[in-house]
């Protein structure tokens, strides 16, 4: 058994979010990882990206604007997102507060943006 602090957990910053890397294999995840997202208050959602497995979103405070296919969707505390493998996405963060969800995804699986090969984000490691 593995035992992650939040307060001890290694963050990582992109614009307009940081990740918080909770389970993942560095930290002795084998099958799924897990991170908190913050999602400032304000950020676009222009950030079209996919992932090659499914990834799930539970949003904990604020809300996000998701979109999934092309087909908006507003999310607030307490929604969950499951978004299927190889589907472009978006979130963003309309709203006055800033966001945190949590999302899960199984190790191994990797981020594709357009004209990048596919990788394994740093906080999914």
């Amino acid at each position: 058994m593995t035992v992650i602090c939040g307060a001890d957990a290694p963050t990582f910053t992109v614009p307009h979010v940081t990740a918080t890397g909770l389970a993942a294999p560095s930290r002795g995840a084998r099958e799924t990882c897990a991170w908190r997202f913050t999602i400032v208050s304000g950020a676009p959602d222009d950030n079209v990206h996919m992932v090659d497995r499914e990834e799930i979103f539970v949003v904990l405070s604020g809300g996000v604007r998701a979109t999934v296919a092309d087909e908006g969707h507003a999310l607030t505390a307490g929604d969950a997102l499951i978004v299927p493998p190889h589907t472009p996405f978006a979130l963003g963060n309309p709203y006055g507060e800033p966001a945190e969800l949590v999302a899960v995804l199984p190790v191994g699986g990797r981020a594709i943006m357009p004209g990048m090969e596919p990788f394994i984000p740093p906080w999914a490691q």
